[in-house]
């Protein structure tokens, strides 16, 4: 009975589901760009800042498969 309950609860409709997979490609290509530019930019500073903002994307791409 709690295992129904559980998975009740992770139940997502059509709607959320395409939702949420529609975010997880916007935080993969995001990710994916910023990897890119931290890795061609020439200024450590710039890189490192976009390094950042690749793992972020990355945590929240993360967080939504883990609803799925």
């Amino acid at each position: 009975m709690e295992v129904l309950l559980i998975m009740s609860q992770n139940m997502l409709t059509t709607k959320e589901a395409t939702l949420i997979s529609d975010l997880l490609t916007m935080e993969e290509s995001a990710c994916k760009k910023a990897r890119l530019y931290s890795r061609i930019l020439t200024d450590t500073e710039l890189a490192g800042t976009f390094s950042k903002i690749a793992d972020n994307h990355e945590k929240r791409f993360n967080a939504l498969l883990e609803l799925l």
